[in-house]
C-alpha cells in the first residue's frame, strides 16, 4: 500500500488534518463559552451553523468536484480553511474576537469541509487502484481513529496552556501541512471531462441521484445508510441523557465511553482488510452492521449496580465500534469503485446528503419520543430501528453476492 505513488503523502496530510480538526471541534465551543460567554441558545446556533453546510451545498459541491481537477480543489479548500481559522487567534490577540466572527468562520469552514470531504472520496480512487481501495480506506480510517482518541485530550491541554483561540491556530497549521502533502501527490492521469455549458447545473446535480437510484448495489446501500444514520442520531441524542439521568453514572465514566469507542474503531480499521478478504465485501457489510445493531440492544437493558450498568453501556463501544468501522471501510470502498469517475463527485454528494440529512430528523424524533414516553423505551425503539438497516442489504442479491470492489 505504501509503495503506491502518492498515497503516503495523501495519508500523512489527512492524518495531520484529522488531529487538527479534533483540536478545533473541541477548542471552538470552549472559545465560545470561556472567552465570549456564549449562552446555551447561542451554542445551539453555532452547532447548527456547523451542520447546515452539507444540507445547503452538497449537491452543488458534487458538481464542482466532477467539473474541476480534484487535487487543486483539495489544496484550495485546505488553504482557505487555514486562513479562516487563523483569523480567530489574530482577532483574539487584537481583542476583537466576537461571536459573529466565530459563527461566520464555523459556517464558511463548514462549506469548505463539505467540498473537501466529497473531493477526497472522489480523489482516492484516482490515487490507488480499485483492488487496493479497502487497504487505503483502512489506513485512513485507522489514523482518524487515533485522532479521535488523542485529539480531544491534546486540545484540552492546549486550551488550558495557550487559550482556546490560539489552540485553533494549530488546526490552521495542520491544513497548511495537508495542502503541502497533497501538492506532493502525483497528478492523476484521469482528465476531468469538458464542461457542457449548455447543460443546467440542476440537471447535473440530479445525475448523482439518478445514478444511485438505478444502481443495484448503491440503491440498497443508500437506503441502509439513511436508516442507520436516522436511528444512529436517535440513539446518540438519548445516550448521554440516559446514562446520567436514568443510570446515574458519573460524568467522568460517561466520558470514558467515548474514548473506548475510538480504541475499538482503531481495531476495526486495522482488521477490516482481513475481514473483507475472508467474507467478501457484501457479506462483510451485512454481518458487521447486524452485529453492531445487536450489541446496541445492551444499552436500553442497562441497569442494576453502577458497574453492571456501565459495562452494558461500554460493551457496544468496546466491541461495536470495531464492527461499524469495518462496515464503513467496506462501504466507502464499494462506493468509490462502483461510481464512474465522471460521476463520482455528484453521486458521493448525494450519499452525503442522504446521510447527513436523515441524522437531524432522527435526533428530533428521539427528543419528541423521549418527551412522551420513558427514556428506556425510547432507546429501545432506536435500537430496533437500527436493526432494520442491514435488511436493505440482505434483500439485495447483488450486495449479498459481492466479493470484491466493482468497477461499473
Amino acid at each position: 500500500m505504501w509503495r503506491v505513488p502518492g498515497f503516503a503523502a495523501l495519508w500523512t496530510g489527512q492524518t495531520v488534518s484529522a488531529f487538527g480538526s479534533y483540536l478545533t471541534s473541541t477548542a471552538i465551543p470552549l472559545a465560545a463559552l470561556l472567552v465570549l460567554g456564549a449562552t446555551p441558545a447561542q451554542m445551539g446556533v453555532l452547532t447548527a451553523l456547523g451542520a447546515a453546510p452539507v444540507l445547503l451545498v452538497a449537491p452543488l459541491a458534487g458538481v464542482w468536484v466532477d467539473r474541476l481537477p480534484r487535487r487543486p480543489l483539495l489544496i484550495a479548500a485546505d488553504l482557505l480553511r487555514a486562513v479562516l481559522l487563523l483569523s480567530l487567534p489574530l482577532a483574539a490577540a487584537l481583542h476583537r474576537l466576537s461571536l459573529a466572527q466565530l459563527a461566520l468562520v464555523i459556517f464558511l469552514a463548514g462549506l469548505l469541509t463539505v467540498v473537501a470531504e466529497i473531493a477526497g472520496q472522489a480523489f482516492l480512487p484516482q490515487v490507488i487502484p480499485p483492488e487496493r481501495l479497502v487497504a487505503g480506506n483502512s489506513a485512513l480510517s485507522a489514523s482518524a481513529a487515533v485522532a479521535e482518541i488523542g485529539g480531544p485530550s491534546i486540545a484540552g491541554v492546549l486550551v488550558q496552556a495557550i487559550s482556546a483561540p490560539f489552540a485553533i491556530s494549530c488546526d490552521a497549521v495542520s491544513f497548511v501541512i495537508s495542502a503541502l502533502c497533497l501538492a506532493r501527490v502525483p497528478p492523476p492521469s484521469v482528465v476531468a471531462p469538458a464542461w457542457d455549458e449548455r447543460r443546467h447545473m440542476l440537471r447535473e446535480m440530479a445525475d448523482g441521484l439518478r445514478f444511485i437510484r438505478r444502481h443495484v448495489i448503491l440503491r440498497p446501500l443508500a437506503a441502509s445508510l439513511a436508516t442507520f444514520t436516522f436511528f444512529g442520531y436517535f440513539i446518540g441524542t438519548l445516550y448521554v441523557l440516559f446514562a446520567i439521568r436514568t443510570l446515574h453514572l458519573p460524568a467522568a465514566a460517561v466520558g470514558t465511553l467515548v474514548g473506548l469507542g475510538g480504541v475499538s474503531a482503531l481495531v476495526g480499521s486495522l482488521v477490516a482488510e482481513r475481514v473483507v478478504r475472508r467474507y467478501g465485501l457484501g457479506r462483510s457489510l451485512i454481518i458487521t452492521l447486524w452485529i453492531y445493531g445487536a450489541l446496541n440492544a445492551l444499552i436500553p437493558l442497562a441497569g442494576g449496580p453502577p458497574l453492571v450498568a456501565y459495562l452494558c453501556m461500554a460493551a457496544p463501544q468496546i466491541l461495536g465500534d470495531a464492527f461499524i468501522a469495518t462496515h464503513f471501510i467496506a462501504q466507502a470502498s464499494i462506493r468509490q469503485a462502483s461510481i464512474p469517475d465522471a460521476l463520482r463527485g455528484r453521486a458521493t454528494a448525494t450519499l452525503h446528503l442522504i446521510e447527513r440529512g436523515s441524522g437531524p430528523i432522527g435526533a428530533l424524533a428521539a427528543g419528541w419520543l423521549d418527551s412522551i414516553t420513558a427514556p428506556r423505551l425510547a432507546l429501545a425503539v432506536g435500537v430496533a430501528g437500527g436493526l432494520c438497516a442491514p435488511l436493505w442489504l440482505l434483500v439485495a442479491p447483488a450486495v449479498r453476492r459481492l466479493r470484491s470492489a466493482v468497477t461499473s
